[in-house]
């Protein structure tokens, strides 16, 4: 089907433009009939709490101007006062019951007054932030009476200077003196560094003013940024800098996390423009650091194991060299000489084998004898390694005994999955002790005796706002009528599947069992599947008892095989059908043997599988077995619940004309990896009114990028003819073939996207969806509703009194619903905060979603709503969750594509390797198989 079938009766609903799809929503042209005045635009917001009619255009807060992506847009260049605008907030909701809750944002207020800029330039050039800061520090502290006017400036570290007032030059050079110790020698050396310190301009506080006061002008991000670097400049001096976060173990008592590592506390701060003004958010952070151990403990503690009278093997010293690379060390074998030297290897060979020349004439010695004879220091481990210290030219080197790691060295490299758990547990905070430690970390700070803070006039509050919020109702959920319970009403975020039945249960007759674990007996095995095909029953399936072969027993390193003879086995006993399900049993650790088993039926067999744990078949609980039956159902094409809404028409900007949601996400290579690509995965709904069931696509792109590239593509057939194509075309076909309609409104929930990213993100995917849309036909350009989701950002919303039941859950935390979209949200566009779920443990972190785009013309408690209400509807367990389940589900998409990447195939050596703009090569993934990717095979 190459178009879509233009004469639904629903057809009036939607306005229908002639201009090309561009220009219908991405440019914002100066004509008076696209860019309205500000009249006009005054006029909208006051008639934003009624219902509008039609679609209003070009709204919103005027974004910063950012670099223009590369797109063929058919476009001039972007100016800021031209561009696209981000949607404006219509009104604030007024659903649900009212409370009042704390959030960890501080007030900070900030004089009028204007700052002067400057320019530094440092010659010779030092690469090193932590340098420039050191030698603007010398600066400042000789100079600062006298040439800097008695005025204290902060530096960014880079090339900029910010000042509360005029220095008294325009222009002046300045001379200063640092000593600096050579990593690789560890000799501490004297250089003379000149600072020329250049008038750039004045920074005007109107902006900020008029934008705090909601007013359409740019985001402020240099003010804002300067305040930043004031009220950083004295903790960076205190703490260890990890990005926007602070480290220290003075905080809190550094914790053991095994392997060489321990967690520091610390805090995250960021100046954040508010409804109230300038706020300081502050939130509780930990992070890994290297132990400052004696070398050789930090090896022992690494590897596990004795090394203090064994040799290392081979695999032992590749594991140590990577941990060790690029950690500073000092010298412990001199006394108080503590030199300090960057670990730049590990030598092959034990030390005790290792000689070097000791002058020209080549005369060996070894390194034994050499710390024997020249410090009378005797190495007791000698057949351990040395340290090499320094570059290529001059290697050095040093024994493990004779060297301590230097404290405060984050750890940069991944951590084990049992070191994860141990962090997590660090970092797992009740919401009243976060509370309490987040206080303590603002009166810690002292900003009122901050010498910075107060040479720029900033005050900031020791107390957290107090915000009202509204705790939205929870939604009537549908179940089957079979069930004792037809509907039901979730009390605070969770239910479970007692009487009731799933709402279209899916019919499983050709299924089969898969044991790879050796643990388990096939006695054990077979129990375990009886009992599942009974709760499957019990939840409304139609389940056959019986697999079609005996089970079957598989090597875990020969996956590819046992599934092949299994699901050819199947075939033959079946006679032309095909087998439908297959469940497999898998160790608890088991490498690589879910991910390939996940690929081979995915993308090979379009076979759906459902894999169980050893453990939960061993210890068999109601609970897990009601849970895996939620998800065997919808994948096999089933749905377990649905909004009773949906029957009524009742959710508004949904019911009335047939909606599609689509929830989007790019998950990227894990940190330090430089070469794999990012995933990016589209799920779209194919039901409605209910809006429950969610199709979905993925694809590699390039390293790192976040633009979802497959959106929407065009390529030449072997005719030379044109061939439009991408996930939303896609999509937007099977929702059409699924329910016989097509969209006549698009709800684009995308998530995993940074501040910094909202205008190209936008500009380019909405263009995208535009451009599908067109290709089906060239009239056809439904509505479309951008939100982004955060669930990445640092507010922590608390109750008002953490002793009043009635206003939080068992764990402490906020109860589900509550909404927040005042005070601590963006002055002028369309966000809110929303805790849709019930905390189990730690500190709930609400998700944050920006409404950028909308020409279906929400108000906000119908978004607030039909986001809170979605959450109820997601399919694998029985309780709200903390994301919109579009989204949730386009992560889950990415997330289970990554296993399809077939690691050890280099990249040229694939023929039909895809290009990208920079010339970087990107493997495509294997396609999904047709039986696979119209259900919901990620859950």
């Amino acid at each position: 089907m190459t178009h879509m079938e233009m004469k639904n009766p629903e057809q009036k609903h939607v306005i229908i433009s002639t201009r090309k799809p561009l220009q219908n929503s991405m440019i914002q042209q100066t004509s008076a009939d696209i860019m309205p005045s500000n009249e006009e635009r005054l006029e909208n917001a006051k008639l934003s709490s009624g219902r509008r009619k039609g679609r209003r255009r070009g709204k919103g807060a005027k974004v910063e101007q950012l670099q223009e992506p590369k797109l063929d847009l058919g476009m001039g260049s972007h100016d800021s006062s031209k561009g696209l605008v981000f949607h404006r907030r219509p009104g604030y909701g007024q659903l649900g019951r009212k409370c009042m809750v704390k959030a960890n944002h501080f007030l900070a207020q900030v004089p009028d007054t204007d700052l002067s800029q400057y320019s530094v330039t440092i010659t010779p050039e030092v690469a090193s932030r932590k340098i420039n800061k050191s030698i603007m520090a010398q600066l400042v502290k000789l100079h600062r009476d006298t040439d800097l006017g008695m005025r204290l400036p902060v530096y960014d570290g880079k090339k900029v200077l910010y000042t509360a007032g005029l220095l008294p030059f325009v222009s002046k050079e300045f001379a200063v003196r640092l000593a600096e110790e050579d990593e690789g020698t560890g000799v501490a050396k004297e250089r003379e560094f000149k600072v020329t310190i250049k008038f750039v301009g004045i920074t005007s506080m109107v902006q900020l003013r008029e934008f705090l006061a909601g007013k359409q002008v740019d985001t402020p991000h240099e003010i804002i940024r300067i305040f930043d670097i004031v009220l950083n400049q004295l903790a960076a001096q205190r703490y260890v800098s990890v990005g926007r976060c602070l480290y220290s173990p003075d905080i809190k008592n550094p914790q053991q996390l095994g392997g060489g590592l321990q967690s520091w506390q610390g805090f995250y701060k960021s100046v954040r423009p508010t409804q109230m003004g300038l706020s300081l958010n502050i939130d509780m952070s930990s992070t890994a650091f290297i132990d400052p151990l004696p070398v050789i403990d930090f090896v022992a503690q690494l590897l596990g194991k004795d090394v203090f009278s064994r040799p290392l093997s081979d695999a032992d010293s590749v594991k140590v060299k990577k941990a060790l690379r690029g950690v500073k060390v000092e010298v412990t074998h001199r006394g108080d000489v503590r030199r300090k030297y960057r670990i730049s290897g590990l030598t092959s060979q034990p030390t005790r084998e290792l000689i070097f020349p000791v002058d020209e004439h080549m005369n060996m010695k070894s390194v034994v004898e050499y710390f024997q004879e020249m410090y009378g220091f005797a190495i007791r481990y000698s057949h351990l390694p040395c340290l090499q210290v320094g570059n290529q030219r001059k290697v050095n080197y040093l024994p493990m005994e004779a060297c301590k790691i230097i404290e405060g060295q984050r750890y940069t490299k991944g951590l084990t999955d049992k070191q994860i758990t141990s962090l997590l547990k660090v970092t797992c905070q009740r919401p009243r002790d976060r509370e309490t430690d987040i206080l303590q970390t603002i009166n810690q700070n002292g900003y009122e005796l901050d010498p910075y803070a107060k040479e720029f006039g900033i005050t900031v509050d020791e107390k957290l706002a107090s915000v009202e919020a509204r705790v939205l109702p929870a939604p009537w959920l549908k179940y089957h009528d079979t069930g004792k319970e037809k509907e039901y009403l979730p009390q605070v975020g969770q239910w479970n599947m007692t009487n009731k039945k799933v709402i279209n249960g899916s019919t499983v007759n050709y299924w089969a069992c898969i044991n790879f674990s050796r643990s388990v007996q096939e006695s054990t095995v077979s129990g375990f599947c009886h009992q599942l095909v009974q709760m499957c029953k019990i939840s409304g399936m139609e389940f056959n008892p019986e697999p079609v072969i005996p089970i079957h027993s598989g090597r875990p390193d020969q996956v590819k095989k046992a599934l092949k003879h299994v699901y050819s086995a199947a075939a033959n006993k079946l006679g032309g059908k095909e087998l439908e399900l297959l469940i497999a049993i898998l160790p608890d650790n088991n490498g690589s043997l879910y991910g390939d088993l996940k690929r081979i039926c995915d993308t090979d067999l379009g076979l759906i599988s459902q894999c169980c744990l050893t453990k939960n078949v061993y210890k068999i609980s109601n609970q897990y077995l009601a849970n895996v039956s939620l998800k065997i159902n919808v994948k096999m094409g089933g749905r377990n619940t649905v909004l009773l809404d949906a029957f009524s028409s009742g959710i508004p900007l949904v019911s009335d004309i047939p909606t599609i949601i689509f929830g989007a996400d790019v998950t990227h290579p894990e940190t330090g990896d430089d070469s794999c690509p990012s995933i990016a995965a589209v799920v779209a709904s194919q039901d409605w009114p209910e809006v429950t069931k969610y199709a979905g696509l993925v694809c590699a792109q390039a390293h790192r990028q976040e633009l979802i590239q497959d959106l929407y593509k065009t390529w030449k057939d072997p005719h030379g003819g044109t061939v439009t194509g991408g996930m939303i075309r896609e999509l937007l076909l099977s929702f059409k073939a699924a329910t016989g309609k097509k969209p006549l409104r698009i709800i684009f929930y995308r998530d995993g996207v940074s501040e910094g990213q909202f205008y190209q993100v936008l500009l380019y995917e909405l263009d995208a969806i535009r451009k599908a849309c067109a290709s089906l036909e060239p009239s056809y350009q439904p509505p479309v509703t951008f939100v982004i989701v955060q669930k990445r950002h640092h507010t922590r919303l608390f109750a008002s009194n953490h002793n009043d039941r009635s206003s939080i859950d068992k764990s402490g935390n906020i109860l589900p619903g509550t909404v927040v979209d005042s005070k601590i949200c963006h002055p002028s566009e369309f966000d809110f905060y929303l805790c849709s779920h019930a905390g189990i443990q730690g500190t709930s972190r609400p998700a944050h979603y920006h409404v950028l785009w909308d020409e279906n013309n929400f108000t906000a408690d119908e978004i607030q709503s039909l986001t809170n209400n979605l959450c109820y509807t997601y399919a694998r367990c029985t309780r709200s969750v903390s994301l919109v389940p579009p989204a949730y589900y386009a992560h889950l998409a990415a997330y289970r594509a990554r296993f399809y990447m077939e690691p050890d195939k280099p990249e040229n050596a694939i023929p039909n390797c895809m290009r990208t703009s920079n010339e970087s090569c990107v493997r495509p993934l294997p396609a999904l198989n047709e039986k696979v990717k119209n259900v919901m095979f990620y859950c």
